[in-house]
């Protein structure tokens, strides 16, 4: 069910122009580029600015689409912003100092925000469905059971073969920390 403000006098004319329209009035107010206390010609450049862009159709595809994505981005600063209010005790932005349940909530607050954004795009079902393929695929075909059982031989005979080679029991420090006299 539409509203009237989802009408498409508003969504093709309306809503572009008023964006439009007073983000450009506020930068030439705030960097007075046409002059000090020049409210009227800023309002008119921004007028004849908005109703160009309105007119044109591609410039608005652009703006419609990077509004799209700014309320996105803000919808998630936001909850990122709320959830690090929890974790944090209202302690601001402070990583480095803080505790290591901090550290970890922290951690756990990326984990948490990457997974809901990756499920609320649609794109976490397709990344797990590509990795079942992919594990399928290394583990679950008719020679991966020989393949990693020698990848695992090969690795703890490399290991073994390391340790051997570095340890020594009856020397003090390992012979690259002595002294060529």
């Amino acid at each position: 069910m539409a509203t009237i403000l989802q009408h498409h006098l508003f969504t093709e004319f309306l809503y572009p122009f008023l964006l439009v329209f007073f983000i450009l009035f506020g930068i030439l107010e705030k960097t007075d580029i046409l002059g000090k206390d020049k409210k009227q010609l800023n309002a008119g450049v921004s007028l004849v600015v908005g109703l160009i862009f309105v007119g044109a159709v591609f410039p608005k595809i652009v703006a419609a689409n990077m509004i799209m994505f700014l309320t996105v981005g803000l919808v998630i600063i936001l909850v990122s912003l709320i959830l690090w209010g929890f974790v944090s005790g209202g302690e601001g932005f402070t990583i480095e100092g803080g505790t290591k349940i901090h550290k970890f909530f922290a951690f756990l607050l990326i984990v948490a925000f990457v997974s809901a954004i990756l499920w609320a795009t649609g794109i976490g079902e397709n990344f797990v469905n590509g990795l079942s393929k992919i594990f399928g695929f290394l583990f679950d075909s008719s020679w991966s059971g020989t393949f990693w059982t020698n990848v695992i031989l090969v690795l703890l005979v490399a290991l073994g073969i390391a340790v051997a080679l570095e340890w020594n029991p009856f020397k003090k420090k390992p012979s690259f920390f002595m002294k060529v006299k």
